[in-house]
C-alpha cells in the first residue's frame, strides 16, 4: 500500500479552485491598469502563508473494497448514468476492478438503468447492480423501481450520498445529498440500509442480495456514502471480510394444506389452474405441466389482452398445450368447480367480472359453489401504502408459500390419492379440454385474417409477419404483445420466450427492459424481440444508444399507432358516457403533427433501422433484413405504422 499521507478530497478541490482563480488573472496588457485606464500603484507583496504539505494521491480506497464485495456476489454488470456521488466507486470499477465482472454500462437515464436490470433479472433470474446519484438520481429511478416492486423482481440499487453535512462541498452537493437517502422509495423496496463502515457495507451488501432474491423477490437499496467510498483504507485498519452468500430456500406451503388441496384436485369435476408468476424457471413450467396433466386441469395464463388485466403475465405454460385454456379463459374459469390461483397478482379480478360504468360493479365469474384456492408467497409479505396488492379475495383455502417451490410436494400428494378409477374418469375431461383449446386457436387464426391487407397495417398481420421470420430461431419475446396477437399466433414453449409486462404499468419500462433482457439472452445466442409501443419508447429513447454502444443484439419492431391509444379509448368512454361524441378523443393523446420518424431516431444512435412502413407487403423483407442484422450481433429497428389495436 502507498505510505504517502493522502490529501482529503475537499482540500484537493479547494486547491483546484484556488489554482483556477489564479489562471483567470488579467492578461499582461491589462495588468497595472485601473478602471479609468490610469496606471495603478504597485501592490505590496503579500505576506507568505505557511501551508502544510499536501499529497494528492493515496492508497487503496474504500470503494476498492466495495468492488471486491460486488465481485464476490458474481454481478456481471453495473448499469448507471454517471454521477459524482459514486465517482469513487465508478473509478474503482473501471480501474481497480478492470471494468470486468462487473462491467460498467453507460445508460442515458436512471429509469432506463433500473428497467434494464429489471428485464435482465426476468431472463437470468438474478439481479444486476444499478448505481444512482443522490436525490435526483433516485427520483429519476423511482418509477422503474416501483415497476420492479410491483413485478416482484430482484433489482439491486447502490445509491451515492454524502451523509456528513460538514463534508459536502458548497452548492450542488447539498441539494443532491439527503439525510435519509432511501426514504423516498422505502414504501416500494424490500429492504434498504446505509452502512457507516466498510465492514458494515460488506455485510449489508450480501444481505441485500439475499433479501432481493428471496420470494417474493424485489428491489433493494444500499446507500454508499461518498466519504466511505473515497477515503483510503488506513494501513492499520482491522482486516475486512466479505461474508459468504447463502441464498434462502423458497418457502413451501404447509404440508396439511397441500394435502387438502390435493384431495380437492383429485375429486374435482373441472379443476382450473390460473398461473401468473407461478414459474420462475423452465423447471417451474415443467412442474406445472406435470400437475395439469396428472389431474387433467385446464390452465389459464394471465397473458396481456387475452383475459381481463389481472396480472403481469409471465410465461407459465406452453401456449399450444392441449390443456391451455388461455384463449377461452372466461369460459374455462366459469366451468371450474375448483379454481386455484398460482402466484396470481389479482385473484379477485380472475374470479369476478367487473364493469367500468358510472357506478362500478362486480359479480362472481365462477359457478355457484366453486372452491377457490390460492398459493402465493404474497401471504407472507405486504405493505400498506401502495395498493398493488389488489382487492381482497374470499377463498376457501389459502396456502402461504412459493408456488414453484410447493408444486413438487403437491404433485406427490396428488399421486398418492390418484386411483385407476379417477384416472379413467378424468381422461374424458382432458379430451374435451383439448378440443376446446384447438377450437380457440383456430378461431384466433381466422380472426387474424380480418383486415389482412389493410393500411395502416393490422396488429394481427404484424404479429404474423414477425412470427414467420423468427419461428425457426431460438427466440425470446422480451417486450410487447401487439394487442395479444403474439400470444394468440406464436408457439410459446420455453420459459424465456416471454417475460411479461412491467408490473406497475409505468410507461417507459418496455424499451430498456427489453435491452436488459437481450443483454441476458446474448450469451445464450437467443434472438431477442421487442414489439415496441411508440409512446413507451419516447420515454427513454436513449436506451437505443446503449444497445448500440455495447453490441446488444435485439430486434425492435415498432407498434407505431401514433397515439397513446389506451388513453384515446378512455377519453372515448368518458365522452360516450356523457353523450358528447367521440370525435375529439385524439386531443391530448395523439403523437402526430409532426409524426415521429423512429427509424431516423434509431439511426442517429447507431442502430440499423428501416421505415416507417405502412404497406403490409413491405413488412417481410424489412423484418428479414433486420433479423439478419440482429443475428450478426447488432440491434435493429423496423418502424411500422399500425392500426390502433
Amino acid at each position: 500500500m502507498d505510505k504517502k499521507v493522502p490529501v482529503h478530497r475537499r482540500e484537493f478541490m479547494k486547491r483546484a479552485a484556488a489554482a483556477g482563480a489564479g489562471a483567470m488573472a488579467a492578461p499582461p496588457f491589462l495588468q497595472g491598469q485601473t478602471a479609468s485606464g490610469q496606471a495603478a500603484a504597485p501592490t505590496p507583496p503579500a505576506e507568505p502563508q505557511a501551508e502544510a504539505a499536501e499529497t494528492l494521491t493515496g492508497g487503496r480506497s474504500g470503494s476498492d473494497f466495495m468492488v471486491d464485495v460486488i465481485k464476490a456476489l458474481g454481478v456481471p454488470y453495473v448499469c448507471a448514468n454517471p454521477g459524482s456521488s459514486f465517482r469513487g466507486l465508478q473509478e474503482s470499477i473501471v480501474n481497480y476492478g478492470g471494468n470486468a465482472q462487473p462491467e460498467f454500462l453507460t445508460c442515458l437515464h436512471e429509469e432506463s438503468a433500473v428497467a434494464m436490470a429489471h428485464g435482465y433479472a426476468k431472463i437470468e433470474g438474478k439481479p444486476l447492480i444499478v448505481l444512482a446519484h443522490g436525490t435526483v438520481g433516485l427520483q429519476h429511478a423511482s418509477m422503474a423501481i416501483y415497476n420492479a416492486w410491483c413485478d416482484r423482481v430482484p433489482v439491486y440499487i447502490i445509491l451515492g450520498n454524502t451523509l456528513d453535512a460538514v463534508m459536502r462541498y458548497p452548492g450542488v452537493e447539498w441539494v443532491h445529498s439527503v439525510q435519509d437517502a432511501a426514504a423516498m422509495v422505502r414504501d416500494y423496496v424490500k429492504w434498504d440500509d446505509t452502512p457507516i463502515s466498510l465492514q458494515h457495507f460488506a455485510e449489508s451488501a450480501v444481505r441485500a442480495y439475499k433479501v432481493s432474491m428471496t420470494p417474493w423477490a424485489g428491489p433493494v437499496v444500499l446507500v454508499a456514502d461518498a466519504e466511505l467510498q473515497e477515503r483510503p483504507i488506513p494501513a492499520a485498519h482491522s482486516p475486512l471480510r466479505i461474508p459468504k452468500l447463502t441464498l434462502a430456500s423458497p418457502p413451501q406451503a404447509d404440508s396439511g394444506a397441500v394435502a387438502e388441496l390435493a384431495r380437492l384436485l383429485v375429486n374435482a369435476d373441472g379443476p382450473v389452474l390460473i398461473a401468473d408468476r407461478a414459474a420462475r424457471s423452465q423447471a417451474g413450467m415443467e412442474r406445472l405441466v406435470e400437475l395439469a396433466e396428472l389431474v387433467q386441469a385446464g390452465v389459464v395464463s394471465t397473458l396481456p389482452n387475452t383475459m381481463p388485466p389481472i396480472g403481469p403475465g409471465r410465461m407459465n405454460f406452453p401456449s399450444r398445450h392441449p390443456l391451455n385454456q388461455t384463449l377461452r379463459s372466461a369460459a374455462a374459469i366459469a366451468e371450474g368447480d375448483v379454481v386455484v390461483g398460482l402466484e396470481i397478482a389479482n385473484f379477485f379480478g380472475a374470479v369476478n367480472s367487473y364493469r367500468d360504468q358510472i357506478e362500478r360493479s362486480s359479480r362472481p365469474a365462477t359457478r355457484t359453489g366453486a372452491k377457490l384456492v390460492t398459493i402465493t408467497a404474497g401471504e407472507l409479505s405486504s405493505k400498506a401504502n401502495y395498493q398493488d396488492f389488489q382487492r381482497y379475495s374470499e377463498v376457501d383455502l389459502a396456502l402461504a408459500g412459493d408456488a414453484e417451490a410447493t408444486l413438487p410436494s403437491l404433485i406427490e400428494a396428488v399421486r398418492r390419492l390418484m386411483t385407476p378409477d379417477r384416472q379413467r374418469a378424468i381422461a374424458d375431461r382432458g379430451a374435451r379440454l383439448a378440443e376446446a383449446s384447438r377450437a380457440a386457436r383456430e378461431r384466433a387464426r381466422t380472426d387474424a385474417t380480418h383486415a389482412w391487407d389493410a393500411v395502416p397495417i393490422s396488429t394481427a398481420r404484424l404479429a404474423a409477419e414477425v412470427w414467420a421470420q423468427v419461428r425457426s430461431e431460438d427466440w425470446s419475446l422480451v417486450n410487447g404483445a401487439l394487442s395479444g396477437w403474439a400470444q394468440r399466433l406464436w408457439n410459446f414453449e420455453k420459459y424465456y420466450q416471454y417475460i411479461g409486462v412491467s408490473g406497475g404499468s409505468g410507461i417507459g419500462y418496455g424499451a430498456p427492459a427489453a435491452v436488459g433482457a437481450a443483454l441476458a439472452n446474448r450469451k445464450y445466442g437467443r434472438l431477442s424481440i421487442s414489439l415496441q409501443n411508440d409512446g413507451d419508447l419516447l420515454y427513454a429513447p436513449g436506451v437505443l444508444w446503449t444497445a448500440a454502444r455495447y453490441n446488444i443484439p435485439i430486434l425492435f419492431v415498432m407498434n407505431n399507432n401514433r397515439a397513446y391509444h389506451e388513453e384515446v379509448m378512455h377519453l372515448q368512454r368518458m365522452a360516450g358516457r356523457r353523450e358528447r361524441g367521440i370525435d375529439r378523443a385524439h386531443i391530448g393523446n395523439a403523437i402526430d403533427n409532426p409524426s415521429i420518424d423512429f427509424a431516423k431516431l434509431a439511426q442517429s444512435m447507431g442502430v440499423h433501422a428501416e421505415g416507417p412502413i405502412a404497406n403490409p407487403n413491405d413488412l417481410a423483407p424489412a423484418i428479414r433484413r433486420a433479423v439478419a442484422t440482429v443475428k450478426g450481433g447488432q440491434p435493429a429497428l423496423v418502424d411500422v405504422i399500425v392500426q390502433p389495436r
